[in-house]
């Protein structure tokens, strides 16, 4: 039965990431800090829905830690480790950057230690697509340059990029780094779009359109970012393989890989689906473009499909539609 660790299990992906691998069978320790960036009861919950199903185990705990960290994997003994803690949100790191630092340079060191040690099949980490910063060609490839990140949290995801693939070449860990595209589903972060606009909209609210409006995303459901995360696990990169279209370190056994829906959805079109969902019409509010911010995001998915034969399937309006029906039962409206 393959023990897998999984950090960040209290959070919205991390949740439904060990939702997914207990049914697969799996066995699966959880570690999260439950930190206060948003309602840690929305946490809580979550990880009620985890607690006491077979095969699930738990530590609370912060990333900081290094004793903790390091005891904890150790005590574990995974095959295989996926790290998905880390301070998220872009505009956030404009008001609070040391948190950035701390959990996403520090927290991530702490993990790379313990892996070292331990010596994982598999290590996986979470990055984002805003390491693509201001990119204009698109859809975004594994392979495009990603040097200019346009804030702080897209840099610390991009530094541990470049310290994963260190630790790789230099202790042959076997790691993927993924890129998240905006996600979103039930469950999720009330700090994202989805629940901004949801929650607005149904209490009669302007919604904030920022860079007036003209914005495009690639919107990822998280059941099939989950499942393709999953879909990765046995996938691990070996030093020297061949490659599909050089996503290989050419040095280590270290890769990136994209995980989106590749479709880019305009803003307007995202927020219409709301409409329909909650039978509202929404109050529209057109904001400037905030720092670190950008335009638009859309993944190049091939690599996915060509490492494990899976594609994201979950269109924009079936996605919104069970979550604006999670939000009205969590939140009783």
């Amino acid at each position: 039965m393959t023990r897998i660790y999984v950090t960040g299990a209290a959070g919205f992906i991390g949740y439904h990431l060990c939702d997914l691998l207990l049914s697969q069978g799996a066995t699966v320790h959880g570690f999260d800090g439950m930190t206060p960036y948003y309602d840690p009861a929305l946490k809580e919950a979550r990880l009620a829905l985890l607690t006491g199903r077979p095969g699930f185990s738990f530590t609370r705990g912060m990333l900081e830690d290094t004793d903790l960290v390091l005891t904890d994997i150790r005590a574990f003994a995974p095959d295989i480790i996926v790290h998905l803690a880390a301070q998220a949100g872009v505009r956030y790191s404009l008001e609070a950057p040391r948190s950035y630092i701390s959990a996403n340079i520090d927290g991530l060191f702490n993990v790379l230690e313990a892996a070292r040690e331990v010596k994982p099949r598999h290590l996986m980490l979470a990055s984002t697509s805003s390491v693509y910063g201001a990119n204009r060609d698109m859809p975004y490839r594994e392979t495009d340059k990603a040097d200019a990140q346009v804030s702080l949290y897209a840099a610390t995801k991009k530094a541990g990029e470049a310290i994963s693939h260190a630790w790789a070449d230099l202790y042959g860990l076997p790691t993927t780094c993924f890129r998240f595209f905006t996600v979103y589903g039930p469950w999720g972060r009330p700090d994202m779009a989805p629940h901004l606009f949801t929650s607005a909209i149904l209490e009669g609210r302007p919604i904030q359109l920022f860079g007036g409006g003209e914005m495009f995303r690639d919107f990822t459901y998280v059941t099939d970012l989950v499942r393709g995360i999953a879909a990765l696990v046995p996938v691990a990169p070996e030093r020297g393989q061949p490659a599909p279209d050089d996503s290989l370190s050419p040095v280590a056994p270290w890769r990136v890989v994209n995980i989106g829906n590749g479709e880019k959805v305009a803003l307007a079109r995202f927020i219409e689906a709301i409409e329909r969902a909650t039978g509202t019409q929404a109050i529209r509010k057109l904001r400037e473009m905030q720092k670190g911010d950008v335009r638009a995001t859309w993944a190049d998915t091939g690599l996915l499909g060509r490492l494990t034969g899976f594609r994201p399937e979950t269109g924009i309006d079936e996605g919104i539609e069970r979550f604006v029906a999670w939000y009205r039962d969590y939140y009783r409206i």
